[in-house]
């Protein structure tokens, strides 16, 4: 026979342990003096702007600026969370960042909270989402116990979040020309000739495996030819393989071999024999 099981009483005060009771004051005046600090030396527009040009007329950003991944057959390309977060230092007085809220290991998930706070105008933004510990792979979904890749799981599906949250509260003027001053350095190259550029892009692409032919295949036209936006096309392509949203097969197939190729070529026709 089943007991019943006893309830707590609502007037039963909740016991806290004391770091914990520390760590909660500590939190609680550190938003406090956020805000009076963001009141007292608010944000200086004109300066945001300088910084934000300055960050993004350099190669180092700008090649980090966008992500691709593909998804339903089609290619997702967008800003990343590492120009989301330049901009934030950029404007000032915003504070963002990833909570692992609770983890749950027997239904293999933990919940996250992704926030960005414009402690300035108390504008605020926040997601809180399930992230199952499992990976999909080429076999189907994968479960992962090891605690060092959770910890990556979560954060990997929790950066998207927080690049989100942080474009949700900046001024969308702000990221506009963020973007379109990253796409101008990327076609610039930097100062260096296209033509250096060209040879750098093929020499890089052959250290991962991939021809020049194989990127020929994919532009649809010879080096000689390939353009500024071209080759900025393949930088971006290429820092998104180093950050594993798309791999090298998926944006340069390998070309198909045909079954005449494979055996030399096939049977060779006789030549004709000469008209008497």
């Amino acid at each position: 026979m089943n007991q019943p099981v006893p309830i707590p009483s609502n007037n039963a005060p909740a016991r806290i342990g004391q770091g914990t009771a520390v760590e909660q004051s500590r939190a609680a005046a550190e938003v406090q003096a956020a805000v009076v600090v963001a009141q007292q030396c608010p944000r200086n527009i004109q300066a945001a702007v300088a910084q934000m040009r300055e960050s993004c007329n350099q190669m180092f950003l700008a090649e980090r600026a966008f992500y691709r991944y593909p998804k339903g057959g089609q290619t997702i390309t967008g800003a990343s969370v590492h120009l989301a977060r330049e901009l934030a230092r950029c404007w000032g007085n915003v504070q963002y960042g990833l909570v692992e809220m609770r983890r749950d290991d027997d239904y293999g998930q933990s919940e996250m909270q992704a926030f960005a706070w414009d402690v300035q105008t108390n504008s605020r933004n926040s997601s809180t989402f399930i992230v199952p510990h499992r990976r999909d792979t080429k076999n189907g979904p994968q479960a992962v116990t090891d605690m060092r890749d959770i910890y990556e799981l979560n954060t990997n599906n929790g950066a998207r979040r927080v690049r989100e949250a942080i474009f949700a509260i900046l001024p969308p003027w702000f990221v506009e020309e963020a973007k379109e001053l990253c796409n101008a350095t990327l076609r610039n190259g930097g100062g260096k000739p296209l033509a250096q550029r060209v040879a750098d892009a093929i020499k890089t692409f052959e250290g991962i495996g991939i021809t020049a032919d194989r990127i020929e295949a994919r532009l649809d036209r010879a080096p000689a030819k390939w353009t500024e936006h071209d080759v900025a096309q393949l930088i971006v392509i290429y820092k998104s393989i180093q950050r594993g949203e798309v791999t090298a097969e998926d944006e340069f197939p390998a070309p198909r071999v045909s079954a005449d190729e494979l055996i030399g070529g096939g049977t060779k026709k006789p030549a004709s024999e000469p008209t008497q």
